[in-house]
């Protein structure tokens, strides 16, 4: 079975620091892969050359087994890779329906035309209101995006990314910044989500990592000290006295 990406040895270097240390990792279909790890382990770093932000110094980064290294962000969305943000990035001046069609018409034409070019394409609107159907905001399509609860600009971002209609989504901390009642609401949606595509989850709050991923890798100093299943991950002395702690504590 072929990943849906494969990030091989990995190495990224500011001055003396390396923040990335040959990281690999693997994310198959079906599958949710957590990475999770204290702050200054390098994530933000692993994330940004997964997306194409920052260009290794050595490794490769595949996409469906196309070695995806060189190319530029948006290049990669072409490719396959569909991303939502810790601090979400939307239209706030829009509707939530607005910022979906313009998703919806992106994957297609893949530039953005006059809103009014494509206002009454029925086909469109039908591919939106089935993206809301069912979700948190089906009822709010018409509400502008500026007056959204953050948790539900955090659902707005998820129906974005999959509007695109990726081969796989890279979430980074889709909990930051929620509430307990609004990470309920995001875990089921993402339970839900798991079951359509393969999901790279980057998060600190680790009870939602024990309820959505199937495999868990830790990283460390920008090296991966750890990979394996829910309990291997939880029970690993390494894991728990680097990162976990006893208590198994959250930690960003």
């Amino acid at each position: 079975m072929m990943p849906v990406l494969s990030v091989e040895g990995l190495v990224k270097r500011f001055g003396g620091l390396v923040a990335t240390d040959c990281v690999s990792i693997t994310l198959n279909p079906g599958e949710v892969h957590a990475i999770i790890g204290p702050n200054g382990a390098g994530k933000t770093t692993l994330i940004n050359q997964i997306c194409g932000e920052l260009r290794p110094d050595a490794g490769h980064v595949r996409i469906m087994g196309e070695d995806v290294t060189r190319l530029a962000p948006h290049r990669r969305v072409r490719q396959g890779l569909g991303r939502t943000f810790q601090i979400t990035s939307l239209l706030s001046e829009d509707t939530v329906s607005m910022n979906l069609a313009l998703a919806v018409q992106a994957r297609g034409a893949g530039t953005f035309r006059l809103f009014d070019r494509f206002i009454g394409r029925r086909a469109l609107w039908q591919t939106v209101s089935a993206l809301l159907a069912g979700t948190p905001l089906e009822h709010r399509a018409e509400v502008s995006v500026g007056d959204l609860s953050h948790g539900e600009r955090k659902q707005l971002e998820l129906l974005v990314a999959l509007a695109r209609e990726p081969r796989f989504l890279l979430l980074d901390e889709p909990m930051a910044g929620l509430g307990h009642v609004e990470s309920q609401e995001m875990i089921l949606r993402l339970q839900e989500t798991r079951r359509q595509i393969p999901i790279l989850l980057i998060e600190h709050d680790i009870e939602a990592v024990w309820a959505l991923a199937n495999r868990v890798s830790v990283l460390v100093y920008g090296r991966i000290i750890a990979s394996g299943t829910v309990d291997e991950i939880r029970c690993n002395p390494e894991v728990r006295e680097a990162y976990l702690g006893d208590e198994q504590a959250e930690v960003s």
